[in-house]
């Protein structure tokens, strides 16, 4: 089989687990370890097959997403987001290349924003004592989408 659609058949697999994570967020505001570690770990065979060399730009992807994955782990013990979130921004980071981190980043916190400010009408419109939490995995779904098109799927990057 062509590594190129090995490739796609991943990233096909890695969209509907983050699609599966988003709609999980919502429902019941957990994202599973399984569903994380699937993520991270399908990573691997899609560095082969997108012909990441084993020096230096696997270890590279690797530490980069890891530095993504201290900086948000930061914020988990601030107590600013969830865990599973957390895990979920690492394992898909894996998978971004290095030059679409900042944009990835930006788009996830702009959905984050919109995110959180329909969470605050929300609960402007229905008063509750629970605490709001927003499910951000929606966010990091919606830019490991986007990411992954830009990258992967564009078929108009030789223009830019």
């Amino acid at each position: 089989m062509d590594s190129g659609m090995i490739s796609l058949g991943l990233m096909a697999v890695l969209g509907l687990l983050m699609i599966t994570a988003a709609i999980s967020d919502l429902r019941s505001r957990t994202i599973s370890n399984e569903l994380n570690a699937a993520m991270a770990l399908l990573a691997i065979p899609f560095w082969v097959a997108t012909g990441l060399s084993l020096w230096p730009d696997i270890p590279i992807q690797f530490g980069a997403a890891f530095a993504v994955f201290l900086v948000f782990a930061g914020l988990f013990a601030i107590g600013a987001m969830g865990g599973g979130d957390v895990k979920m921004i690492g394992a898909v980071m894996l998978w971004v290349p290095l030059p679409l981190f900042l944009p990835m980043l930006t788009v996830m916190a702009v959905g984050g924003g919109i995110l959180s400010a329909v969470m605050l009408v929300r609960m402007k419109m229905r008063p509750s004592d629970k605490p709001v939490e927003v499910p951000y995995g929606v966010a990091i779904a919606a830019a490991g989408l986007w990411a992954l098109h830009q990258q992967y799927l564009n078929q108009f990057q030789a223009i830019a």
